[in-house]
């Protein structure tokens, strides 16, 4: 099994392919994924890699983490696992007490 691997600070030019690419020399890259903004369609300057090897993965952190990409220094590390999000409700129209406001 593989290894997920966050990766940071990178510049907004950088994409799922380049990110693969600069991976793929320390081996399988299952996926690279950069994150982007939904509203504005614009890197958020962080994505994930998956590797296909624990050493791998190893060998990718010890080489690229602190590296420089067009003037900004990667931050590569394990990627934690995703916390659980707390149900933040949203939408509607309502106060909280869950009474309808007026109509227009």
């Amino acid at each position: 099994m593989g290894k997920k691997l966050y990766v940071g600070n990178l510049p907004y030019s950088a994409t799922d392919q380049i990110l693969a690419e600069t991976f793929s020399a320390f081996g399988t890259v299952e996926s690279a994924k950069i994150i982007m903004d939904r509203d504005s369609g614009r890197s958020k300057g962080f994505g994930f890699v998956e590797m296909s090897s624990d050493s791998e993965a190893n060998a990718a952190i010890e080489k690229l983490n602190g590296q420089d990409w067009e003037g900004r220094a990667m931050n590569v590390t394990e990627a934690k696992p995703q916390a659980p999000r707390d149900n933040r409700g949203g939408g509607g129209f309502g106060d909280r007490r869950g009474n309808s406001r007026g109509g227009w």
